[in-house]
């Protein structure tokens, strides 16, 4: 790579930038983990043994899955939809087993996808014991009970996490989310979009935490997983004070991107380990474990993926505040943010909620969620209130979509479920403390009987 011309700016601005397309060609994504465990003992699989993670990996191609590898071990799947885009299945740190969708046009898409994988998922977990549980956070086991899979950024991950909080290996090995991805059109478009998000990111918290146990016991929070995020890495996650100010676009992101720390670089199909250091040192080739190399577009593009903040700038905006759960949750999730992003008064009427809010109001507001739920205050009024009025302002929005299904029914059926949690003010975390403490008699066996997929 001798030869090599320097990245500038401009071209690192231009990786998140070139996802800008117009509207008629906006779609939506849809990511969900989920924690595998055996039937008979409740634990989380190896990733070997005939119950095992890659016994799943394998048992799924039969459905026209293609295998990912990385030293010899299948550590995902790849399949391609009718119109070409690619969905994937891949692997979290603990063996947590996630559907990355394809960029769909549709809730109804989206959730027809889901069903489709959560359907093959289980017959080929019924053949060897294994169920599936959506919820925010492992409810029984300890980081020491959970296997780690063959991947190798995990292991930079993992020996890096300690150094920079005291949660980040709960991160890792213990937390499933619903993520939502969403397109732009413009630098002021994507500007509108993150800064209502991440705004209103934590009333998603709120909305689907489903998180309230930890080893076999209540933990004080509806959202552990939330909290964990609160000291993970200071560097990489968090509420990002600077999209609210003026002035901010992509270079405003990219500068933040390169001032993370860096956590690995590819080489070769092997990670270097290059974890604490400067993506601009690199720029200038001055990396120390890689001294005289430059970065390619491709190292950029990964140490993008490894920031971590509640809205996550790419090609795209991904939402990232939501605990992992039911079919229903993972419909209703992009059903969500697609009915505010996706008309333009919803997104205006969403930014009215929050606009007031000074820095102080979101770091807060994050922070107690976690604890609170939709009791929890901002501004002089309940999260529960606001959440109301943010699914009703999806629901417009998606009514304007007017994107029908066969059977000639529009998205709003989607929101139905958020609509009973804001409307009722209980999370599903507390629906479940409610089951623990009464019909469960403090049995979380149960969980796993009665709501796996």
């Amino acid at each position: 790579m001798a030869d090599q011309e320097p990245l500038s700016l401009d071209q690192l601005i231009e990786a998140m930038s070139k996802g800008m397309k117009p509207k008629d060609q906006w779609r939506i994504g849809a990511e969900h983990e989920k924690f595998a465990f055996d039937r008979t003992t409740l634990r989380r699989p190896t990733y070997e043994g005939p119950r095992g993670i890659r016994a799943m990996l394998d048992g799924l191609q039969r459905f026209g899955w293609t295998p990912v590898e990385e030293g010899g071990h299948v550590i995902g799947l790849e399949r391609k939809n009718e119109e070409g885009f690619t969905a994937s299945v891949s692997l979290e740190p603990g063996g947590q087993f996630e559907l990355s969708g394809a960029p769909l046009r549709s809730i109804h898409d989206i959730c027809s996808e889901t069903g489709q994988h959560l359907m093959e998922v289980k017959q080929v977990a019924d053949q060897i014991n294994l169920g599936f549980l959506g919820v925010g956070f492992d409810p029984m086991w300890t980081r020491e009970d959970v296997p780690v899979m063959p991947k190798g950024r995990y292991d930079i991950m993992r020996a890096y996490m300690p150094k920079v909080g005291s949660l980040g290996l709960d991160m890792m090995l213990r937390t499933c989310t619903i993520q939502a991805n969403l397109d732009f059109d413009s630098e002021a478009d994507m500007v509108a979009k993150f800064r209502t998000s991440l705004a209103l990111q934590p009333i998603a918290t709120a909305l689907f935490a489903c998180s309230p146990f930890t080893e076999g016991r209540p933990n004080g929070f509806l959202s552990a997983r939330a909290n964990v995020w609160t000291d993970t890495d200071p560097d990489r996650t968090g509420m990002l004070d600077f999209v609210f100010r003026d002035g901010f676009g992509f270079e405003a992101y990219a500068d933040y991107a390169l001032d993370t720390p860096m956590y690995f670089v590819k080489r070769d199909g092997k990670y270097v380990d290059v974890s604490g250091q400067s993506f601009r040192a690199f720029l200038k080739g001055e990396l120390p474990a890689l001294p005289g190399e430059l970065p390619t577009m491709k190292d950029w593009g990964d140490h993008l993926t490894t920031l971590f903040p509640e809205v996550r700038l790419k090609q795209y905006l991904e939402m990232r505040g939501a605990d992992g759960g039911p079919w229903s949750r993972i419909c209703g999730l992009p059903a969500l943010w697609a009915g505010i992003f996706y008309d333009a008064p919803s997104l205006a009427a969403a930014w009215d909620l929050c606009k007031d809010w000074d820095i102080a109001d979101h770091e807060r507001l994050r922070r107690d969620v976690t604890r609170l739920g939709l009791k929890a205050e901002v501004a002089g009024r309940s999260v529960r209130d606001i959440a109301v009025d943010m699914v009703a302002i999806a629901r417009e929005g998606l009514k304007n979509r007017a994107m029908f299904s066969g059977g000639m029914v529009d998205e709003r059926g989607y929101l139905t479920e958020l609509e009973d949690i804001a409307d009722s003010g209980i999370t599903p975390a507390e629906r479940l403390l409610d089951l623990y403490h009464g019909e469960w008699k403090g049995d979380l066996s149960r969980l796993y009987r009665d709501f796996a997929y």
